[in-house]
This record gives structure tokens, C-alpha cells and sequence, in this order.
């Protein structure tokens, strides 16, 4: 395994730089790779980093691959990094789309997803220090490899990978990504870069 060296939360507030965001990819690719999942050198090119503004990517952040995106349907395959959580969020009614659905199935390592419903006792995830007034649903789902979950719109949710990591792959229809509502105020699904 390479050494990926600073993690981007070590340096909180000044952002994420091109070599960071570079490190990330690679580390992703290389997961792809380890679990056996082929990607065009095109599709490598595009690994999709999302740490969300908040500076520590490693925490609070996700990797994507996009295959597809319609105004119909969409496709993707997901990479969390060892217990990296995508924050608490909802895909609400954009114009007549009612929202996001979609269907979470783990191809390797281990999620878990927390959606609305009945508190688990005593969830696996670990929240994000200084961000817990920031998840709010404790419904745990645990999926392995094999296992999926669909997630209705507007439902809220958030997933953590478990200790090795995980990749989930996403059917769903038309995301619009620019849409989600985050409970943390302060996430930025579209930041910007900082220079090197």
C-alpha cells in the first residue's frame, strides 16, 4: 500500500490542494483494483473526490465513479475509506422529480447506512468528532458484500465504511448531486480547490 502521506484534516481550514486530491484518487483506484472492479483509464481519470469543504476528507468525505447520468437513471459505484462517513443528508423534489431513489448494494468491505426509523442501540459507526449535533437518524442498516437497501427520496441518510473500507455500488434515478440538503450547514457539495 502506498503512503498517501498528509491527511487533508491535518491541515483544517486551508482546503484541499491538487496533490491531495490526486493521493485520494489513487488510493481510490487502488481499492477498485484490490476488489477485483475494472475501470476504463477514462473512467480512473474521473474519480470524483467529495470532502464536502470541510477539510478532513479522511472523516467526512467520498470517492464516486459515474457511469451514467440521465434524466432517467443513474449509475455509480461508491469507495468510503476505512470508518470515512458521507455526511447526513436528503435528496429532496427537484422541480417535478420528487427526489432521489436509490439502491445501495456493498461489493466489498462493509457499510453501514443509517436512515429514519427506530434508533439502534448501539450503532457501529463512529460519528465525526465535533460534527454529532450533525447526524440526527440512527436506524442502522449493516450491509456485506451481496446485500443492498433502497432508499426512498427525501428519506434522511448517512454511511460509513467500515474498518477495510467499502465500495457500494448506486442504482438510482437522475441525481442531482447540487441539490442534496446537508444537516451540517457548513458542507459545500461543490468546493472549490486551494492551490498547491
Amino acid at each position: 500500500m502506498l503512503d498517501f502521506g498528509l491527511n487533508p484534516g491535518e491541515r483544517k481550514g486551508i482546503g484541499m490542494n491538487r496533490n491531495e486530491l490526486n493521493r485520494a484518487k489513487q488510493r481510490t483506484a487502488e481499492m477498485f483494483s484490490q476488489a477485483g472492479i475494472q475501470l476504463t483509464a477514462e473512467e480512473v481519470a474521473n474519480i470524483e473526490v467529495a470532502w464536502f469543504g470541510l477539510d478532513h476528507l479522511e472523516k467526512q468525505g467520498l470517492e464516486l465513479v459515474t457511469y451514467v447520468n440521465t434524466d432517467r437513471y443513474c449509475a455509480k459505484e461508491l469507495v468510503l475509506f476505512p470508518r470515512q462517513t458521507c455526511p447526513e443528508h436528503i435528496h429532496p423534489p427537484v422541480g417535478a422529480d420528487p427526489g432521489k431513489q436509490e439502491t445501495f448494494r456493498c461489493r466489498a468491505g462493509k457499510v453501514w447506512l443509517y436512515v429514519e426509523g427506530e434508533p439502534t442501540a448501539n450503532i457501529q459507526a463512529s460519528i465525526p468528532e465535533g460534527s454529532e449535533s450533525f447526524y440526527t437518524v440512527f436506524h442502522e442498516i449493516e450491509l456485506n458484500p451481496g446485500e443492498q437497501y433502497t432508499i426512498n427520496p427525501e428519506t434522511k441518510h448517512w454511511f460509513q465504511g467500515g474498518p477495510e473500507g467499502a465500495i457500494v455500488s448506486e442504482f438510482s434515478s437522475t441525481s442531482r448531486d447540487e441539490h442534496d440538503i446537508f444537516t451540517d450547514p457548513n458542507i459545500d457539495r461543490m468546493p472549490t480547490l486551494s492551490e498547491d
